[in-house]
């Protein structure tokens, strides 16, 4: 099969490019006694530079992270809850719930984000500082949805409404952002 010309080119042009950068002291003349070895030096990653940018960038994480929660929970939850899904004898009733309850894993998952992210704030944490508590008592939620409690569907609504209220009040107002399916089963947000 021919080659383009082209490309054994510029095949022909790196192999001697590369041979070239290689070629031994001893055979240009130099001597191998006082040759300096070179030293590279990597390039530093670009990262926020002020506090300021810091807490910028914080104050958006919080904001995406609490509006998937948002989302997941009144689509998955809150609506379904209020058409009488979770009824006994209600159509798709354990598929339902099923859902629910990942919805539920899903915004215990990005509220604890939410809250790592609001560190990065003084506003943001000291905010959400009455709020952990209520977080950390969603742990167990999906399971008591999975069991039927109707009353986890008002511990998620509340805890969620306190969420943005505080973002709210630190001048990140969080609106609702429902995830895709595929960072429902995931677990993680964007």
């Amino acid at each position: 099969m021919p080659v383009p010309i082209r490309r054994l080119a510029v095949a022909l042009t790196l192999c001697c490019a590369l041979l070239a950068g290689t070629t031994p002291a001893w055979a240009t003349g130099q001597s191998t006694a006082h040759h300096d070895p070179t030293v590279a030096v990597a390039a530093a990653t670009p990262s926020p530079t002020t506090s300021a940018e810091k807490q910028k960038f914080a104050k958006t994480r919080f904001v995406a992270n609490a509006g998937l929660a948002a989302g997941a929970t009144y689509e998955w939850i809150v609506k379904p809850y209020k058409q009488g899904k979770f009824k006994k004898g209600a159509p798709h009733r354990k598929a339902t719930l099923v859902k629910a309850a990942l919805a539920g894993a899903f915004a215990y998952n990005r509220l604890r984000a939410a809250e790592r992210n609001a560190k990065g704030d003084p506003k943001l944490a000291k905010a959400l500082a009455g709020v952990s508590g209520a977080v950390a008592g969603l742990r167990h939620l999906p399971s008591r949805l999975r069991n039927g409690d109707s009353s986890a569907v008002n511990d998620y609504n509340n805890t969620i409404n306190k969420v943005k209220d505080a973002g709210k009040s630190a001048g990140a107002p969080v609106k609702n952002k429902v995830p895709t399916n595929a960072q429902l089963r995931s677990g993680a947000g964007s």
